[in-house]
C-alpha cells in the first residue's frame, strides 16, 4: 500500500469519527431533554446522520474501494450539509451570552437558555465542519483516482483503495506483488510504467541522455529498473 496515503486517509477518517461521536453526543442530550415534543424532526435527523457516519467508516475499513468511497463522501456530505442549514436555521445568529437566566422549556421541565444555545452552536460548528471535509475527501480520492487511470491503470476504480499514491507518488507502491517497483521512465512523465514492459515503435527512443537506435523488425521493450538502477532496454524480434 502507499503508506503516506493510507495515514493521512486514517488521520482523516479518525477526525470525522471523532467530530461525529461528538456531535452524537449532543444529539443524544437533546433527545432526552426534548423528546418527544420538542424539535422532534431535528433531533431525530441530529442522531441518524453522526450514527451513520461511524457506522459507514467502520464498513469502509474492510470494503474500500474509490469508487464506493466517492458515493459514501458525497451522500454523507449532503447530510452534514443538511445537518449544518437545519441547524443555522433553528439557532439563526441569536447570541448566546445574553441568555444567561433566561429558561429553554425541556419536555420534563427547563434548561438554561443559554447552554442550550451553545450546545446548538456546537452542533452547527461541527457539521459545517465535517461537511467540509467531506468535500474535501470527494475531491482527492477523485484526483488521485482519476491520476492513477491516466498513468494506465484502468481498473484504479474498483482496485483496493490501499494502492492509490499519494500525490508525487507511484500507485501501488511499495507492495511489489501487485505492482513491483522502479523509478519512473525518463521522458515519459512522473508516472509512467509500473513495472510492466511498454514497447515502443517507430525509429528508436531517447533515454535521458542515450539515444537507443531500433534495429528494423524489432520493438523496443523498456522494463523499469528495481531499487533505483536504471531501466532495462530490450529489442524484441517481431511487433510487441
Amino acid at each position: 500500500m502507499t503508506i503516506l496515503f493510507m495515514n493521512l486517509r486514517l488521520v482523516g477518517y479518525v477526525s470525522v469519527c471523532l467530530l461525529s461521536g461528538t456531535v452524537l453526543g449532543l444529539a443524544a442530550n437533546f433527545a432526552r431533554l426534548f423528546l418527544p415534543n420538542i424539535n422532534h424532526d431535528f433531533t431525530i435527523f441530529s442522531l441518524v446522520v453522526p450514527s451513520l457516519t461511524i457506522f459507514v467508516f467502520l464498513l469502509l475499513v474492510q470494503f474500500a474501494q474509490p469508487i464506493i468511497e466517492v458515493i459514501v463522501h458525497f451522500i454523507l456530505g449532503v447530510l452534514w450539509l443538511a445537518m449544518g442549514a437545519w441547524s443555522a436555521d433553528i439557532i439563526g445568529y441569536v447570541q448566546c451570552y445574553p441568555l444567561g437566566g433566561q429558561e429553554q422549556p425541556t419536555s420534563n421541565g427547563s434548561m438554561s437558555a443559554r447552554t442550550y444555545c451553545y450546545e446548538f452552536k456546537v452542533i452547527e460548528a461541527l457539521s459545517w465542519c465535517i461537511f467540509v471535509l467531506f468535500a474535501f475527501f470527494f475531491m482527492i480520492i477523485i484526483s488521485l483516482t482519476m491520476r492513477a487511470v491516466v498513468c494506465g491503470r484502468y481498473y484504479a476504480w474498483r482496485e483496493h483503495i490501499s494502492q492509490l499514491g499519494w500525490f508525487g507518488e507511484l500507485p501501488g507502491y511499495p507492495t511489489e506483488a501487485v505492482y513491483p517497483r522502479g523509478p519512473p521512465m525518463v521522458g515519459y512523465g512522473n508516472y509512467a510504467g509500473y513495472g510492466q514492459p511498454y514497447p515502443m515503435m517507430g525509429h528508436g527512443v531517447q533515454i535521458g541522455g542515450n539515444y537507443v537506435q531500433q534495429i528494423p523488425g524489432h520493438s523496443i521493450v523498456i522494463q523499469p529498473g528495481a531499487n533505483g538502477h536504471p531501466p532495462t532496454i530490450t529489442q524484441v524480434p517481431g511487433v510487441v
